[in-house]
């Protein structure tokens, strides 16, 4: 199979063609090993496993599993695979192999997908771009000088490149929704204990990260969600499973008289592109134009509060994980062991309190339960999934003055200046990215569907979020609207 037929196919697709024996699992290796050398300058894939997967590839058989033969990318973050590198980024790790594969790797191989490698990821999956010092900047297949978002940007650049149909994501802020955004890819965060965690954590960021993927088509992800729906005993959060089968929800026609809510305004007071608002106002013209009932309306929520509540986490998280790594190495770290944020957030965890903890984790609670009140009355909440196209490469990356200065100043100021320092050291991106986080606080699906292109021929996804375990109306959305003339095909690159 050459490399152009293989791009056009999804991985519903592919897996199709393999059934039928029109092609054999070897031949879609091939050509993704050649995609991935012929896209090498974005950056996309950091680690490859090309003789194992090739063998993995001539041992295929016709299973009748979901997905046997077809190629996939983890994510160099959280997606373990026994004997592969996974470094979440950073110089720490820039050694370490997987001892373990983890449950979500394990439920796929289970579906039959044939693991090519890992994608690149920002240090510990902090940021919305993904320039990782330890494997360099990741570039957007649309614009090579643009970032295709973080933190799975890499697996975004990959499936939006063509190296693979799909690709294992993660999103604890964003980082499924916001890349699908930049980089035109449909991107689904599911409900918070969707998908397995573990072994080893029964929680990830509080329940803030869930891992999934970014694919080219609904009917992809909505076949992903149904092999990767499970009930854990040993998981911090469950939720129930879905009867029946995503992708044939997917494809039921949206109810009538839908409730829809829609906001273009920034929930933390930043500028919000005019073509972000278009897009979404385009949305719901549209689905005024279904017969639905379509308001300009959004939740009784203080977005900057809660933003802070998250960078609280944030600082948490990162301060347990220094913590660990110097216990499992024996001595202590310094600034120069890690990328800036990701020292300064772990500086200010150290003087958060378990109080303070605690009360902010009770502000996720109030506004889980603010958002499931707004959706008794609207069924969907349209926003835009980032406030504008990409950045550019480097642009929010500081520089090498900033990073000496945030480093030197975090060690000496107050509890509450640090998150002061914190919030502002991160508003270049957010004020990029502020609609996403909503979803990963309160646990609600969310996806980014690829609607519109800027002037200058760059990407821009809508945002959607729904009640707690309502992906399938999502999913019906998203299918109704991939049939619509205004969904954005992908180019082939």
């Amino acid at each position: 199979m050459d490399t152009r037929s293989y791009q056009s196919y999804d991985a519903t697709g592919l897996a199709d063609l393999l059934n039928k024996r029109e092609v054999h699992a070897t031949e879609l290796v091939d050509a993704a090993n050649k995609r991935i050398e012929e896209t090498a300058s974005l950056h996309a894939v950091v680690a490859r496993r090309e003789k194992e997967a090739w063998q993995e590839a001539k041992a295929f058989d016709d299973q009748r599993t979901p997905f046997a033969g077809v190629p996939f990318l983890l994510k160099d973050a959280s997606h373990a695979l026994k004997g592969a590198p996974l470094t979440s980024g950073s110089a720490l790790f820039r050694h370490q192999l997987a001892e373990a594969t983890n449950h979500y790797t394990a439920r796929l191989q289970k579906a039959g997908f044939t693991m090519l490698g890992h994608t690149n990821a920002p240090e510990f999956g902090l940021k919305n771009i993904t320039e990782p010092k330890l494997h360099g900047p990741c570039r957007n297949p649309w614009n090579p000088a643009y970032s295709p978002g973080g933190s799975s940007g890499g697996a975004a650049a990959a499936v939006a490149s063509g190296v693979v149909p799909v690709a294992g994501a993660s999103d604890g802020g964003g980082s499924i929704r916001i890349p699908a955004s930049f980089t035109g890819l449909f991107g689904l965060k599911p409900t918070r204990g969707r998908t397995p965690v573990g072994p080893g954590v029964g929680r990830q960021w509080q329940g803030a990260a869930i891992d999934f993927a970014l694919s080219k088509s609904v009917r992809d992800s909505a076949a992903l969600l149904d092999v990767l729906q499970v009930i854990q005993p040993a998981a911090a959060f469950q939720t129930p499973l879905f009867e029946g089968s995503y992708v044939d929800a997917s494809r039921e026609p949206l109810a009538k008289g839908l409730r829809i809510a829609f906001s273009v305004e920034s929930p933390v007071g930043t500028p919000v592109s005019d073509e972000a608002k278009e897009a979404v106002r385009k949305l719901a013209r549209w689905l005024e134009e279904q017969g639905h009932n379509v308001e300009e309306k959004r939740p009784n929520i203080d977005g900057v509060a809660l933003m802070r509540q998250y960078y609280l986490m944030n600082s948490g998280e990162m301060a347990s994980l220094l913590e660990k790594l110097e216990e499992g190495l024996g001595h202590k770290l310094s600034a120069d062991d890690f990328e800036t944020e990701s020292w300064v957030l772990a500086q200010a965890g150290k003087k958060v309190s378990a109080a303070t903890y605690a009360r902010s984790l009770s502000a996720w609670d109030a506004a889980a339960a603010k958002m499931s009140a707004f959706h008794e009355r609207y069924d969907f909440y349209i926003t835009p999934a980032t406030a504008s196209g990409a950045p550019e490469v480097g642009e929010l990356t500081p520089n090498a003055e900033v990073e000496a200065s945030l480093k030197e100043v975090v060690e000496t100021v107050s509890a509450t200046e640090q998150q002061e320092l914190i919030y502002e050291m991160f508003l270049p991106s957010l004020s990029y990215t502020p609609f996403t986080q909503l979803a990963n606080l309160t646990g609600q699906p969310a996806m980014s569907m690829p609607l519109h292109l800027t002037q200058a021929g760059m990407p821009l996804g809508v945002h959607v979020m729904a009640q707690k375990g309502e992906e399938h109306r999502l999913l019906q959305l998203a299918h109704a609207c991939e049939e619509s003339d205004f969904w954005q095909p992908l180019p082939f690159f």
